[in-house]
C-alpha cells in the first residue's frame, strides 16, 4: 500500500490564477459571512485594487488552487503607505485545514519585507473562524465598528483586527 501526502505551496498569485481566485471568493461571498461585496469583480479592477506585492495563492499538489490572500492599501495619503488591509480566502472544501494559517503567516512576512508596518483585517462579528485565524496569527481586536455595511438589507457588524510588525525599523 503506498499512502502519499497532499502537497501544499504558496505561490506568488498571476493573472492566469485569476479564474480559481474568483471562484474561490464567489464561495466566501455566498456565506454571507466574508464581505460586503456582492460580486468577484473582474482581473483588472481586482488587479489594481490590490498591492502588487504580497498577494498569493496556495496551490494543492501542484495542481489545484484552494486558497488565495492579497493585500489592499487602506488609503493613499502617503502617511499611511505601510497600513494595509488583509484578504484571506479558502475555497469551500478546504476550510479548517490549516490553508488559512499558511497563506496568512506567508503574508505576515512577505507584507513586512515589503515596509508594512500594520496590517488590519475588518471581519464580520459572525465570523468566528476568520476571527480565530487571525488571532492565532498574532492579530488582535482593537474595535467594533457597528452597523458599518449593509448586506442584502441588514446592517452588518465588524470587528477590526490589527497585526503591528515586529520588526525594527520597518
Amino acid at each position: 500500500m503506498i499512502l502519499t501526502t497532499p502537497m501544499l505551496a504558496v505561490q506568488p498569485l498571476q493573472e492566469q490564477h485569476y479564474t480559481a481566485v474568483a471562484r474561490i471568493y464567489e464561495e466566501g461571498i455566498a456565506t454571507g459571512n466574508a464581505t460586503l461585496q456582492a460580486a468577484a469583480p473582474a482581473w483588472p479592477t481586482w488587479n489594481t485594487d490590490h498591492l502588487p506585492h504580497s498577494r498569493f495563492v496556495a496551490v494543492l499538489n501542484d495542481a489545484i488552487i484552494v486558497g488565495w490572500a492579497a493585500l489592499t492599501p487602506v488609503s493613499g495619503r502617503c502617511v499611511y503607505r505601510g497600513v494595509a488591509e488583509v484578504s484571506v480566502y479558502i475555497g469551500a472544501e478546504h476550510r479548517g485545514s490549516g490553508v488559512g494559517k499558511l497563506l496568512l503567516t506567508h503574508l505576515i512576512q512577505e507584507s513586512e519585507a515589503n515596509g508594512i508596518w500594520t496590517l488590519q483585517a475588518g471581519i464580520f462579528k459572525e465570523n468566528t473562524a476568520s476571527v480565530a485565524l487571525h488571532q492565532k496569527c498574532g492579530f488582535r481586536i482593537v474595535g467594533l465598528r457597528e452597523k458599518i455595511g449593509q448586506l442584502n438589507g441588514n446592517w452588518r457588524d465588524v470587528y477590526l483586527l490589527e497585526h503591528r510588525s515586529l520588526i525594527v525599523g520597518v
